[in-house]
């Protein structure tokens, strides 16, 4: 069994350079805590490691299945909110209201869904870029409850360690992009559901006259897609605290965006790439407040003038070359494919 799954590691992990790579990123940030215990640094890279579940939830939803969503900080809201109200009203420990936050950011999924079984393109964007706006209009209709401007503070910490903090977060970014990652997988022989997410988003019509069930299918995008984005969103709220505003606001739906678009769409691993390396780029760009944005904007439109599929996609492209026999990964200096032998030049 060891024998067979060091064959399979050697043969699935060693051998493609961008899971190698993966999986020495993943290895490097283990290892932070053990190097430096920076309090500052931990903080960053912990709240990077939200947002990358964020960036991934929204890639799953918009990137594979075509159902742009402008309005994703709806869920991290929805969830910041539940998890901080259950905390303080109910005295429930955040083992307890993250889950349940995240199951809110489900519903949710499902009343947002509701519009785009009928609504595509620009018009379904629009609509869910009105939801958030909607439940801000209603947090500030009951200031007494959800406190307004001023959100819900004073809520419990996850744990009152910076370093602990770290690796809860890293465990649980790490569990959510491998079981997104598993479920887009269209080359899984397993789980099918990437490839039907993909021809949804490539010509809805077409999948379903093959008798796919696009409306389920849409639906569990959005279900899942919210249920990731609700833990990022229950999680932040925890990490700072506070749940308030600041949670819904268009900016950081917007923000996702750029994230997942910067590192690489529709790829899993993208998301991820664009928010480690532009969230704690503009968090140590704080020292120069009057060019951060400028910098940030500059380095965005490089990027996409460039790498227009997203820099962790260049880096992939440029590493990797695909059998064109058997669709295998195999490390750019090869000339023939490791599993058939074809020619890959």
């Amino acid at each position: 069994m060891i024998r067979r799954l060091l064959k399979d590691f050697q043969g699935d992990v060693v051998a493609i350079p961008g899971r190698l790579l993966a999986l020495l990123f993943f290895l490097v940030l283990i290892i932070i805590p053990v190097i430096t215990t920076d309090s500052y640094l931990l903080r960053t890279l912990a709240f990077a490691n939200i947002f990358a579940i964020f960036a991934v939830s929204w890639d799953l939803l918009s990137g594979y299945t075509g159902q742009i969503n402008f309005g994703h900080a709806l869920f991290f809201g929805v969830a910041a909110y539940t998890s901080a109200l259950l905390n303080l009203k109910l005295g429930l420990p955040p083992w307890a209201t993250i889950p349940i936050g995240a199951l809110a950011s489900v519903v949710a999924g499902v009343v947002v869904c509701l519009p785009a079984l009928r609504l595509r393109g620009p018009y379904l964007s629009l609509v869910t870029l009105a939801f958030p706006l909607i439940l801000l209009g209603i947090i500030f209709a009951f200031t007494d409850f959800t406190g307004g401007e001023l959100g819900v503070s004073g809520i419990a910490r996850i744990s009152n360690s910076r370093v602990t903090d770290f690796y809860i977060s890293f465990a649980v970014m790490f569990v959510s992009v491998m079981i997104m990652w598993k479920l887009t997988d269209a080359k899984s022989a397993l789980v099918r559901t990437g490839i039907i997410f993909h021809a949804i988003r490539e010509d809805e019509i077409a999948a379903r006259a093959s008798g796919i069930n696009t409306i389920r299918y849409k639906m569990l995008a959005f279900a899942v897609g919210g249920f990731f984005a609700g833990i990022a969103g229950a999680f932040h709220a925890h990490f700072m605290r506070i749940a308030g505003p600041a949670n819904l606001d268009l900016f950081l739906s917007f923000q996702v965006i750029i994230w997942t678009v910067f590192g690489g769409i529709t790829s899993i691993y993208g998301p991820v790439v664009g928010v480690f390396i532009m969230y704690p780029l503009m968090e140590f760009l704080r020292v120069l407040p009057e060019i951060r944005m400028m910098i940030f904007a500059a380095i965005v439109v490089v990027i996409l003038l460039f790498m227009p599929e997203g820099i962790a996609v260049f880096i992939r492209d440029k590493m990797e070359r695909q059998c064109p026999r058997c669709k295998l990964s195999n490390v750019w200096w090869r000339k023939t494919c490791r599993a058939c032998s074809a020619n890959l030049r």
